[in-house]
């Protein structure tokens, strides 16, 4: 059994490649590499092929993250026969993905945060905040929210899937 999960933002060079790193890491770790996939994609189409931003690259290697092997791409209709969770980074892009949904998915489709275990929360944002035109300050910013929703998100797969416990 295998369970498989796909970030989505704007462009796939920021935050949607930054969940995707996280993820496969945490997944790594837990000794589920095995059983859950991870893959990230774009809505827009503007940067298909490029590695991802060069401050989301700095402020995940920072943190332990190497996001050097992934590349753009953008979402597409087969991505919802291929995963089992699609979870958009803002309200933008999740009606995009809803938009392109087709009526048999059977699939999760929400936001990112509502796996943030402390959502809702005083100062915990429903959407991961874009940081593409901002400065160098909003990349630890999106890494932070990744990693809480990151760990939310492996406590219930774990959890609906009977994964064994992490290390």
């Amino acid at each position: 059994m295998t369970v498989s999960v796909l970030f989505v933002c704007l462009g796939n060079i920021c935050r949607s490649p930054t969940a995707d790193g996280v993820l496969r890491q945490r997944i790594a770790e837990a000794g589920w590499a095995d059983v859950v996939r991870v893959d990230s994609a774009g809505t827009g189409d503007w940067h298909l092929g490029k590695g991802p931003d060069p401050r989301s690259t700095a402020a995940a290697r920072e943190r332990g993250y190497d996001l050097s092997s992934l590349r753009a791409r953008q979402v597409s209709a087969e991505d919802f026969a291929a995963f089992d969770y699609v979870l958009a980074m803002d309200r933008s892009n999740l009606d995009a993905l809803r938009a392109m949904c087709p009526a048999q998915y059977t699939g999760h489709l929400s936001l990112f945060l509502d796996f943030h275990p402390r959502r809702g929360a005083d100062g915990i944002p429903e959407e991961v905040p874009d940081p593409y035109y901002g400065d160098e300050h909003g990349f630890p910013q999106v890494l932070d929210l990744v990693e809480a929703a990151c760990d939310g998100l492996l406590a219930h797969l774990a959890d609906r899937y009977r994964l064994p416990a992490r290390p």
